[in-house]
């Protein structure tokens, strides 16, 4: 049974930082794009960041770009989200997912369709 499972949310004062971790079983990571979205309290599922199954590629929504770094360790099967300087409006439920299409992540349009697995969320508040 394919499965991925988030770990690493929490309550964080604002500015500050924390690393969300996403473990896969059932399949192995490397063939796999890779892709963190969240979703707040009300509103719709937005793409957060993507990376390539080689690597090579990276994509950030624009509101975390240069403070958020996703990464992979395939050795691991696990993904990887560094949140820095967090802010009140980061507060949401985090995911992660996988993606095993041709050109997945190749465009920063961060959609939610391109991917197959999903993890169950984990939540993260930003708040002081």
């Amino acid at each position: 049974q394919k499965q991925l499972v988030e770990s690493g949310g929490g309550l964080v004062q604002p500015g500050g930082s924390l690393r969300l971790s996403c473990a896969a079983s059932g399949f192995t990571l490397v063939d796999y794009a890779i892709g963190w979205f969240r979703q707040a309290p009300g509103k719709e599922l937005e793409g957060v960041s993507c990376i390539s199954d080689s690597g090579s590629m990276t994509n950030y929504a624009d509101s975390v770009k240069g403070r958020f770094t996703i990464s992979r360790d395939n050795a691991k099967n696990t993904m990887y989200l560094q949140m820095n300087s967090l802010k009140p409006e980061d507060t949401a439920v985090y995911y992660c997912a996988a993606g095993a299409g041709y050109g997945t992540c190749w465009s920063p349009s961060l959609s939610q369709y391109e991917y197959d697995y999903w993890g169950q969320g984990t939540q993260v508040t930003v708040s002081s």
